[in-house]
């Protein structure tokens, strides 16, 4: 695909910003009513495959978890969502945009993801009513190595 090619998908594609790749596992958590389905189709649009949900019992390429400020507590999701994936993978975190039905702080999004032992790398557009932030383990810290 040339440059020029791969602009207009990201442009129409929202997925392609993201960075999923085709064959990912993408395990989706929080998934409800409300989440941006034309992101939710890009994505398996891209990986090729159908997103896999909450019960799905392998380790997972990516965690795309849904979280709305009423769904609990934040750093307890996070956690959970660590361990479903491997080192180094990420957990896109979508929440409601600023003045949308369960937003989310970012000051209570980077609290959590630290505590959490992950850092956030990317933050997007996710659609409509959607924020996408990118957040990683860091590979050291994972490892054992010191």
């Amino acid at each position: 695909m040339s440059a020029t090619a791969d602009h207009a998908e990201e442009r129409t594609n929202p997925a392609a910003r993201l960075g999923f790749e085709p064959g990912q596992v993408v395990q989706e958590i929080g998934y409800d009513d409300d989440v941006e389905q034309e992101l939710r189709e890009g994505i398996e649009s891209v990986i090729g495959q159908d997103l896999v949900d909450e019960d799905y019992d392998d380790v997972a390429d990516v965690v795309l978890l849904w979280f709305r400020e009423d769904d609990g507590d934040l750093t307890d999701a996070l956690v959970d969502a660590i361990g479903l994936i491997d080192e180094g993978a990420p957990v896109w975190l979508l929440t409601p945009k600023t003045g949308r039905d369960g937003y989310v702080e970012p000051s209570d999004i980077n609290e959590a993801a630290q505590t959490a032992g992950l850092s956030q790398t990317k933050s997007i557009n996710a659609g409509k009513d959607w924020t996408g932030s990118r957040l990683v383990t860091p590979k050291a810290a994972k490892s054992g190595k010191r």
